[in-house]
């Protein structure tokens, strides 16, 4: 027979974890929901810097920016990667993280050495323990980035760039695309691509008049194309790790209740043969004195 008193104390235990993923799942969907609105606004202007540099590039004929230009008998490359500073949040870290080293491998195949720029300490924890090199630790890159944090790292990208450091540059995130859907993707930061004027360009052609020339904007634009681009990839890394830690916390604390269910009728069931088993002892005496 189950010892109730060890039944009751697995059972203030399990509710006492129960409150804190409770507590935990409401803070991962306030912090989903400061990080929602804040793509939100930024979503737009990205959208519409995307669409301006696409016509801008189609007006520029003949264009050779540093940012465009594909580095000659260059084997080396960058890689961002965007993880997460803290665990409980599913397969999160482990989703992006594969797809980085697929695409690490994939590098190497090729003969193309890979700096890998680390964001966040569950990454770094991770390429430690199986003894990866990281070019650049990222650990002051806060869960809700600012601009200015992305802003000197995309910088630094850049210079080594156009000096023919690297050949190319990408950054490993999970993409937000909905809040039933994120999907862990490897994206090319560098080179841009005048071909590919990416998510949000307009589709049809817009007529402009340029002042300056429209080469002369492309050298300001260029670079902060480049910018927001990798701090939208922090963008949505911030928020798919908060649904991720959503989703992981709510079947935490549904496993919870279930457990406390089931220790409750074990409780119950030890309680009833217990009382049954005094009244057999009561009834056998009175018995015996008859």
């Amino acid at each position: 027979m189950a010892n109730r008193r060890v039944l009751v104390k697995r059972r203030d235990a399990v509710r006492n974890i129960r409150k804190i993923t409770h507590t935990m799942q409401l803070i991962a969907t306030a912090r989903f929901q400061a990080a929602f609105t804040r793509a939100t606004e930024s979503r737009p202007y990205s959208e519409k810097l995307a669409e301006v540099v696409s016509d801008l590039a189609a007006a520029a004929e003949g264009i050779d920016h540093p940012l465009m230009r594909q580095p000659e008998e260059v084997d080396r490359s960058a890689l961002v990667v965007i993880s997460s500073s803290r665990g409980l949040c599913g397969s999160f870290n482990t989703n992006v993280l594969k797809k980085a080293i697929e695409h690490l491998d994939a590098q190497a195949a090729d003969g193309i050495e890979t700096d890998v720029y680390m964001a966040r300490k569950k990454g770094i924890s991770y390429f430690e323990f199986l003894n990866r090199q990281i070019s650049e630790r990222l650990t002051e890159i806060s869960d809700m980035p600012e601009f200015g944090e992305i802003e000197s790292i995309a910088s630094s990208l850049m210079d080594r760039f156009i000096r023919g450091e690297i050949a190319s540059v990408h950054v490993a995130y999970t993409r937000f695309i909905s809040s039933g859907h994120q999907a862990p993707e490897v994206v090319q930061l560098l080179p841009l691509s005048s071909q590919e004027p990416g998510e949000g360009a307009s589709m049809a052609q817009v007529e402009y008049e340029f002042s300056p020339d429209p080469k002369e904007l492309l050298e300001e634009l260029l670079p902060a194309t480049v910018r927001l681009r990798l701090f939208q990839a922090f963008s949505d890394g911030a928020i798919s790790e908060q649904i991720a830690r959503m989703v992981a916390m709510k079947a935490a604390t549904d496993a919870a209740e279930d457990k406390i269910k089931l220790l409750s009728r074990e409780y119950n069931r030890a309680r009833q043969t217990a009382i049954t088993m005094e009244l057999l002892d009561i009834v056998g005496g009175a018995t015996a004195l008859a």
